[in-house]
């Protein structure tokens, strides 16, 4: 069996001129990077504004399991399945992280016959985006030390500095240091941390900023430390705002790729949905509307962080109304979640499938509460049986939800159409009426335990005497009508990831509060979840390579 970066390599791609002119994107529309790899102009975007909105596809899925759901193959999947049935369709994903490509998760382009390509750009450097960001949060952290050294004018405590470095790789040995060490003249001696890029403000803000304006006031409104007063100080405060947009003035702009059958999409930012909120730029999605009849985009992990995330903090904000979702489960994982160990998934088990499927049934009642059509799709395996997938497709359509099986992993487009049929059907015959969950008005603790006992199944939130006072100074500063980014384990619906299933009656502990000012969110720390991951004890770097012809193996 070929791995997916074998069918990648096999791919004949497109030049990507080629790809954007049957979308209607002239050459001149286009910035290159070689021959597969293209931003789009901010020209385009602002022309393309009077255009009609296409319909609006997000695709989530169920917890993630060892077992594998295949959220993004389908996303690909689908996309090309629209084009086969020649229909405008264009895909918008977010940019894979260095981090987990190097530690455990492998990476992110899709897999088998429904991937974009060139995979190992899309995996590695790309188009710079990351290295942008990470460059203008650093440039950020260092003017602030600077600041400091120079005099402190604005009188900052150095016991309140929270502005973080960042570094798009898994290092655990970066999440608590000491930083200048030395003489007088290399700084003062303070704790300090780091955090992975895609868990930086900078990238929530490039994700959501609607142009370079947008851009510039949110990067303004970062809070980076507090003063002896108790007063926020901020990158506006620095002098910081130009020189950071200068760094992010390129990686604004939507990079243009192409799945292995050719379909446009748009890969562009890429917060993760575990700590941070989990989608592609609000930018690439707007822009995707206004070029395609069909968008599908995808959020990260499952339901209960990415879906949760997309309604309430993306839609939120840009003002988007999702016109259907698709739900991606697969009958290993739900026996997984059923208890089966996983050497033991590929046999037939309908009673592990009965206690496992829980965990689908909680995602649906979730999906529910947006009032948005779901269709619910079966990826699948060759070890599926045909009394599991009846009992899967009876399950979602007593919970007026639609069914359809996927084999896009070995059958490309082709093994998308019934899925892309259905996913017309529903647009056709059920209309989107797309609210979120909470009001602006509630509380910040209102909005916490509304997310944690309707969309986790909690019975109960706890909190540290430090998120407490956080909240209340987060409340007092005027901060109190932002969402909350909840920052979770995605293994499990709580705080716990060993809690598989659909667990009940849990509490929740929050242990951290802090505001991403810029962004426009309240983050919230709950469990043990690291805004800086570690490697694992193997990590998918051991596996990858490169030949003297420059042919990169290993990369999943």
């Amino acid at each position: 069996m070929k791995t997916d970066i074998e069918i990648a390599q096999e791919a004949r791609m497109e030049n990507i001129v080629a790809v954007a002119g049957r979308i209607g994107i002239e050459p001149d529309d286009l910035e290159l990077y070689g021959k597969y790899k293209a931003k789009i102009s901010d020209e385009y975007i602002d022309r393309i504004q009077q255009n009609p909105d296409g319909k609006l596809i997000l695709v989530t899925a169920i917890n993630p399991t060892p077992a594998g759901e295949g959220k993004t193959t389908t996303s690909v999947g689908l996309g090309q399945a629209f084009g086969r049935l020649g229909l405008k369709a264009v895909i918008a994903l977010r940019e894979p992280s260095l981090g987990p490509c190097f530690g455990i998760k492998g990476g992110a382009a899709g897999g088998g016959y429904a991937q974009v390509v060139p995979m190992e750009d899309l995996n590695l450097h790309f188009t710079g985006d990351f290295h942008a960001i990470t460059s203008a949060n650093n440039l950020l952290a260092a003017l602030l030390d600077n600041h400091i050294q120079q005099g402190n004018e604005l009188g900052i405590d150095t016991r309140q500095i929270v502005w973080k470095r960042c570094l798009d790789m898994n290092d655990r040995a970066l999440r608590n240091i000491v930083t200048g060490l030395g003489s007088k003249a290399d700084g003062f001696v303070r704790e300090d941390h780091f955090v992975i890029t895609v868990a930086s403000e900078i990238m929530a803000i490039l994700c959501l900023a609607s142009d370079m304006e947008d851009l510039k006031a949110r990067l303004g409104r970062i809070i980076v430390a507090y003063t002896v007063q108790g007063d926020p100080v901020t990158a506006s405060d620095l002098k910081a705002v130009g020189a950071m947009a200068a760094l992010l003035k390129d990686a604004m702009k939507p990079n243009l790729i192409q799945t292995l059958e050719h379909t446009p999409a748009l890969v562009h930012g890429g917060p993760f949905a575990n700590i941070a909120h989990g989608c592609n730029s609000v930018r690439a999605t707007r822009t995707a509307l206004k070029m395609a009849d069909y968008v599908i985009t995808e959020a990260g992990f499952g339901a209960d962080l990415g879906a949760e995330k997309f309604f309430d903090i993306k839609c939120r904000m840009a003002g988007l109304k999702p016109d259907a979702v698709v739900l991606v489960a697969t009958i290993r994982a739900l026996k997984y979640n059923g208890g089966v160990a996983r050497e033991a998934l590929s046999e037939e088990n309908l009673p592990a499938l009965q206690a496992g499927i829980v965990n689908l049934e909680k995602h649906i009642e979730n999906l529910h509460k947006y009032q948005v059509p779901i269709v619910v799709t079966l990826n699948s395996f060759v070890t599926d049986t045909p009394a599991e997938i009846a009992f899967v497709k009876e399950f979602c359509q007593e919970r007026e939800c639609e069914f359809a099986i996927s084999e896009v992993w070995e059958k490309g487009g082709d093994g998308g159409v019934e899925l892309a049929s259905k996913v017309l059907e529903t647009l056709e015959k059920k209309e989107s009426h797309f609210k979120v969950l909470y009001e602006d008005s509630l509380t910040l603790r209102e909005k916490i335990e509304t997310i944690a006992s309707e969309i986790y199944g909690a019975g109960g939130v706890s909190y540290t005497a430090a998120a407490v006072k956080q909240l209340t100074n987060l409340e007092a500063l005027g901060f109190g009508n932002l969402p909350v980014c909840m920052a979770k384990t995605q293994y499990s619906l709580s705080d716990d990831p060993s809690l598989l299933g659909r667990p009940v009656g849990f509490h929740m502990q929050v242990r951290e509060v802090y505001v991403s000012a810029g962004a426009g969110f309240v983050v919230v720390l709950t469990g043990a979840v690291m805004t800086m991951p570690g490697l694992p004890k193997k990590p998918a770097a051991y596996q990858i390579d490169v030949d003297e012809q420059g042919k990169i193996t290993g990369l999943f």
